[in-house]
């Protein structure tokens, strides 16, 4: 609040400060720009890996990130160790090797595609000859 008197329009301020509009949403970008997230429709694919594995007792938790420069899925046996797997989504390689991979623990890519549900399909199990 000032004590100078409300201005009526088309009135101008005899100071030289001059008003600039800025778009609040253009500021935020600038300052902090968004994270990376995972779509709907990409977390429906990898939830349904997750459960798939979850019920077959191989996974037991997760993690999920939301970074800068890559949305990250953490699969883990047990909540104190390190990841078994991480789903990642990394945009800035889409146009290259593919948005999306699976790393392991060691930090090895195991698969990378532009396709996630095709990235996924390393989960899928081979069947086994049992004797």
């Amino acid at each position: 609040m000032t004590d100078q008197p409300d201005l009526q329009r088309g009135e101008h301020r005899p100071d030289n400060r001059s008003a600039h509009v800025v778009d609040i949403g253009e500021y935020r970008q600038s300052l902090d720009p968004l994270p990376v997230t995972f779509h709907r429709k990409e977390l429906d694919a990898i939830l349904w890996i997750y459960g798939r594995m979850v019920g077959e007792g191989e996974w037991r938790d997760y993690a999920l990130d939301h970074l800068k420069d890559k949305a990250v899925f953490s699969v883990f046996k047990r909540s104190g160790e390190m990841p078994l797997y991480r789903i990642e989504k990394n945009p800035k390689l889409a146009a290259k090797q593919g948005a999306y991979s699976v790393v392991n623990t060691s930090g090895m890519i195991l698969k990378r595609g532009h396709d996630l549900r095709q990235v996924l399909k390393i989960f899928d199990k081979a069947l086994k000859l049992v004797e």
